[in-house]
């Protein structure tokens, strides 16, 4: 049985190798450059991106949890992987399974990875994170007291020590620079200690993308920019983005039915529109449980025919109306921009985050799982 597509993205995997290579080439070849793929790669498709990747070279990748993780292998993933947020207890099992890479997040969870790969009879790594200032996941205890139970540990090896930074977009306030010199400071103290791992990696995509080299470390964890998104940031004396990329996807959905309305005539729940004008409507088959926002309602934009339409009355559950007044000549059936390009017009996840007062990492990872996926 065949289906009509009502709402789809079209992900361009060589604009995802692009944006890799850029990241690549402007971190130069002494860092390793770990893509981050977690959330289905922010909807654009963990397997078929992955896949793309390790073709291009990534030798790492990082993903959320296990689950992510398995998914990969399952694909056929070769390339090393990093969970950077999953020891929960009953998965601890299925890192050794499909060679997973944990982070580790508190030193009481040390001696269970090392019981556990005892266990196994293997010797496995993992990475340990310190919590430099962002109040969320990683240890905050000291560096003596860090090297005691890492040494005691037999069975694991400390591969990697990481950070994550709560304000990189923040040029104006001190909390990078605090948080660096932090994780430093316990860097430092371990190697004086004898405990220095392999990788030491702090950087996302925007200490990348605007040259805060020294964050750069041994590895960085670009995840907005390789699908081609690099945010900007605050500050009179912030420093020029060095890394240039373009968006991998574009989301369409089709017109399902069109209609004249008379002047006064009201739109969607709650009447929110009323028309001023005679007009003609078009009802486009996707609505907030394909991801789009419903703070859209009444004021966000498509690009229809080519040209820009507003979106009137509430976005609902399956279904968002748009004014298409401009374009008489469209039909049912026809292709609608939510993001990407048609006629001279763009709109991108930030654009569309910023009408909906969200961010742009919302807008991709919130296109639901029913929106088809298209690799062109």
């Amino acid at each position: 049985m065949g289906f009509a597509l009502r709402s789809w993205v079209e992900i361009s995997l060589q604009q995802i190798a692009d944006n890799f290579k850029a990241a690549r080439e402007l971190v130069g070849p002494e860092v390793e450059v770990m893509p981050v793929v977690k959330a289905d790669a922010y909807r654009h498709g963990a397997v078929e991106v992955s896949r793309t990747l390790t073709r291009e070279g990534a030798r790492w990748l990082a993903v959320s949890n296990v689950e992510e993780g398995a998914r990969l292998r399952e694909a056929g993933i070769t390339a090393r992987i990093l969970v950077m947020a999953d020891f929960l207890p009953a998965e601890r099992a299925g890192l050794l399974d499909c060679n997973l890479t944990p982070v580790i997040h508190s030193l009481g969870d040390i001696p269970e990875w090392d019981l556990l790969a005892a266990s196994r009879g293997i010797r496995a790594s993992y990475h340990l994170k310190i919590d430099s200032g962002m109040g969320r996941l990683g240890t905050r205890e000291p560096a003596d007291q860090i090297c005691r139970v890492v040494r005691a540990a037999t069975h694991v090896r400390l591969e990697g020590l990481m950070t994550h930074f709560a304000s990189a977009s923040d040029y104006l306030g001190s909390q990078t620079e605090d948080q660096s010199v932090s994780f430093e400071r316990t860097c430092t103290e371990m190697a004086q200690r004898g405990i220095a791992p392999d990788y030491l990696h702090m950087s996302s995509t925007i200490p990348v993308a605007y040259g805060r080299t020294r964050a750069w470390k041994q590895m960085v964890r670009p995840g907005h920019a390789i699908y081609g998104y690099v945010s900007p940031v605050s500050g009179a004396t912030s420093p020029p983005k060095l890394l240039h990329v373009k968006p991998a996807l574009s989301w369409k959905t089709a017109i399902l039915a069109i209609k004249d309305l008379p002047q006064g005539a009201l739109v969607g729940y709650g009447g929110m529109y009323r028309a001023p004008h005679p007009m003609r409507i078009a009802v486009l088959a996707a609505g907030y449980a394909d991801g789009i926002p419903h703070r859209l309602s009444n004021r966000g934009r498509v690009i229809a025919g080519g040209k820009l339409a507003s979106i009137i009355g509430a976005v609902s559950m399956d279904l968002t109306t748009i004014d298409i007044t401009a374009s008489p000549e469209l039909k049912v059936g026809d292709p609608v921009t939510l993001l990407g390009s048609e006629g001279g017009l763009t709109i991108d996840a930030q654009q569309m985050a910023r009408t909906a007062g969200t961010i742009s990492y919302s807008i991709l990872c919130g296109i639901s799982a029913r929106v088809k996926q298209i690799y062109v």
